[in-house]
Parts: C-alpha cells; sequence; structure tokens
C-alpha cells in the first residue's frame, strides 16, 4: 500500500499491537482486507514475530489473566483456541487454570447466587449459569453440593 492509500500494512499492525496482544491468526484477521497479496501480509507478520513485536505466548497470557476469574478452563481454553493459541502452549497452562478453577467457580457463583439451592429446578438453573462460564460440570456440581468445602 503507498502512502496514498492509507498507512501500510506494517504500520496498522503496530497500531493494532500498540493497543493489545493479538495472536498471528487474529492479527492476520484484521490486516488481510489491507494486504494486496497473502505473501505481503505473511511476510509482514513473519518481521513482526522475528522482532518479537507479535508473540502467541503474550496474547495467550494476556487473555487467560483477563477472563481467568471470571470464567473456568473450558472457555478459556475454547476462546484461545479459536484465536489460533497453538496446542502446545494451551497445554502448558492448563494445569495452572486447573488449580485455580474451583475458587474461581466459587466466586463467580457466590457473585452471582451466594446461596445454595434449595431445588431441583434452582440447582439446575445454577449449574447451567457455571457451566456456561466454562467451569467443568463436576466442578460446579460439587461446589453446588457443598460451596463451604476447601478443595484439598
Amino acid at each position: 500500500m503507498t502512502a496514498a492509500n492509507g498507512p501500510s500494512l506494517k504500520t496498522r499492525a503496530l497500531g493494532y499491537l500498540a493497543r493489545r496482544e493479538y495472536s498471528r491468526l487474529e492479527l492476520q484477521r484484521k490486516l488481510a482486507p489491507h494486504a494486496i497479496t497473502s505473501q505481503e501480509l505473511s511476510s509482514v507478520l513473519d518481521a513482526l514475530e522475528e522482532r518479537g513485536f507479535l508473540s502467541a505466548t503474550r496474547a495467550m497470557e494476556q487473555i487467560v489473566h483477563q477472563r481467568k476469574n471470571r470464567f473456568g478452563s473450558l472457555k478459556i481454553v475454547h476462546e484461545l483456541r479459536e484465536k489460533g493459541i497453538e496446542e502446545n502452549l494451551i497445554a502448558g497452562i492448563l494445569p495452572g487454570l486447573r488449580e485455580m478453577e474451583r475458587e474461581s467457580a466459587h466466586e463467580v457463583w457466590r457473585k452471582k447466587f451466594g446461596v445454595v439451592p434449595a431445588n431441583a429446578k434452582e440447582f439446575g438453573r445454577q449449574m447451567r449459569f457455571l457451566t456456561a462460564r466454562g467451569f467443568p460440570a463436576e466442578v460446579a456440581s460439587q461446589l453446588l453440593r457443598d460451596p463451604d468445602r476447601e478443595e484439598a
């Protein structure tokens, strides 16, 4: 692209990256409409990765940090996969996510409900809420049956 047609791909990419971290796939999707060829887009993304401006690890860490107190591991992992984060990176953070899962689920549940379900209908409602937030069914079920239990 020339200056008359707007900023270059590299300038656009750096502008996006200055605001927040992006995975390669996300940035590729944002820049694709502005690229003349796919080769041009690939070379810009490669150069940004080589220079350390584009990092899947940093993008993943940012997503996890923003979501871990509100969502369960299932939802976070799904989002990471949709953003094109590699499976080996996801596998590396999964144990840490699962370690904090009951605590996060308890906090989300406490803010929304705070009371043990009185009947099956309410139990189902609270279960659906927690599982929709990405918490595994077994974590949600244990929490609703005994919210005061500390996980060993």
